[in-house]
């Protein structure tokens, strides 16, 4: 069985679109600033992007609060140079767009609960694989209620995350929400990391002064990441 090359299926679909002269709705799932960086210098010429902060996972308010206040900044700065016209030093041209964004509810107590018993496995595993259902399924609810044509996420440009597993998740978040005939959403494959994208989400961040923590967001990574430090200073 040939692996997908989700990277390649998502730059097929915006040739469609291209063809179709059409800028289709998107509601794209961002983790945070840095992670949105790359995702939003591409996806702003081929699509009207609606950021949708959604993230219960990050069970510190203080770093809730810093992270949805970088990825609003970020925005602000993006759609300065869609007004000004001027992209100098960006890879985007004057068919960039405007981006929106929408903030979800936060309460964390809903990512515990749906991590209830996971709460020990190692980063990358099962409790991850709930956090995003989580996450995924409450972004094609609001892509579906608020007439998107299609959602997606950022966590695909993460090194640490498993572009298979999120895009599965992301399908079956679509099948789940299209059953309840209340109209229709579809998922949009990425593999942002690809072709030099986390690179670039890196080159952003230092451009744009963004705050880059070192942790996914729960409380469980931060302690494994903390765990993983120590290990570092003791093996010298």
């Amino acid at each position: 069985m040939n692996k997908r090359n989700y990277s390649k299926e998502l730059e097929n679909k915006i040739a469609e679109f291209e063809k179709e002269e059409r800028a289709p709705k998107l509601l794209l799932h961002a983790c945070c600033a840095p992670c949105s960086s790359y995702c939003l210098e591409y996806l702003r010429e081929y699509f009207d992007v609606t950021v949708f902060f959604y993230n219960p996972n990050i069970t510190e308010e203080r770093e809730y609060r810093k992270r949805v206040e970088e990825e609003k900044r970020l925005i602000a700065e993006y759609n300065k140079q869609v007004e000004d016209g001027n992209f100098e030093g960006m890879n985007s041209d004057s068919r960039a767009r405007r981006i929106e964004i929408m903030e979800g509810d936060y309460v964390p107590g809903d990512f515990l609960s749906a991590v209830k018993g996971y709460e020990d496995c190692p980063e990358g595993g099962d409790r991850c694989r709930k956090c995003f259902e989580l996450r995924l399924d409450e972004t094609a609810r609001i892509a579906r209620d608020k007439g998107f044509e299609f959602f997606t996420t950022t966590l695909t440009i993460s090194p640490l995350k498993n572009a298979d597993v999120l895009n599965e998740v992301g399908e079956l978040a679509a099948e789940r929400i299209n059953t309840e005939g209340k109209g229709t959403v579809n998922f949009l494959p990425s593999d942002f990391k690809k072709k030099n994208g986390y690179k670039r989400s890196i080159e952003l961040s230092h451009r744009f002064d963004l705050y880059r923590q070192d942790f996914c967001g729960c409380s469980f990574s931060k302690a494994q990441r903390e765990r993983e430090k120590e290990e570092r200073k003791e093996n010298g």
